[in-house]
């Protein structure tokens, strides 16, 4: 997409602090951390949201999902991480290119919501 900031950054016009790339996927640190080690994980395949993977992602998103805690652990979050895909306009998704923020570094991260036993 023309217009999509990630698709700019994966194309080398808006530069990022990098922590991984392949062919298929890039990881680099988040612009306004919300811990000591935030980073985000996307693919460099255009898919908008959450809601549009389709069964032809099966295999590019289980990259994903297997590179997530590695990636993690290689950034410092040896005891534990947050992960978050936030899923559109309700679900507080700004750029529609889908991404999942990795986030840890501190002792106790916000609890978001409690389950009831």
């Amino acid at each position: 997409m023309e217009d999509c900031l990630f698709c700019k950054i994966i194309r080398g016009e808006v530069p990022c602090n990098k922590v991984y790339e392949d062919a298929e996927v890039l990881a680099f640190h988040d612009i306004h951390p919300a811990a000591p080690i935030h980073f985000m994980l996307i693919p460099k395949l255009h898919i908008s949201s959450l809601t549009k993977i389709e069964d032809q992602h099966r295999d590019l998103l289980g990259k994903i999902m297997l590179l997530v805690p590695k990636l993690a652990q290689a950034q410092g979050c040896t005891d534990g991480f947050r992960t978050i895909i936030n899923t559109g306009r309700v679900g507080g998704q700004e750029i529609y290119h889908l991404h999942i923020h990795i986030i840890g570094g501190i002792e106790c991260l916000p609890v978001m919501f409690h389950h009831q036993r």
